[in-house]
């Protein structure tokens, strides 16, 4: 299961965390949002250990979406080491984003 990423714990699990990260802002009203949920869900099992998958929920954590530039949802952010290595925007292939995994572990 996919990580919760909120405003309380985001700069532990995703700044400091030792091992990459993708973060899918979502919002549960979104439908675009609903078909890149369950991937990340796939994605979350088959990296644990290598790489952390979680979402954040737009509409609760605001601050995240306003600190990340989140204009359009789902975005998929990618971070290594505390910093934004890439960002995805739109519906993604689950191929496509484990291949943006894969180059970060």
């Amino acid at each position: 299961m996919a990580f919760k990423f909120t405003v309380d714990n985001f700069d532990k699990e995703v700044l400091n965390s030792d091992i990459p990260v993708l973060v899918d802002f979502y919002a549960d009203w979104c439908g675009p949002c609903k078909i890149v949920g369950p991937i990340i869900d796939e994605l979350a099992v088959e990296y644990e250990g290598k790489a952390k998958i979680g979402k954040v929920n737009t509409d609760e954590n605001r601050e995240l979406a306003i600190k990340y530039q989140v204009m359009h949802i789902p975005t998929m952010v990618l971070i290594k080491n505390g910093e934004v290595v890439e960002r995805l925007e739109g519906v993604k292939p689950k191929v496509v984003l484990a291949q943006k995994i894969d180059t970060m572990i």
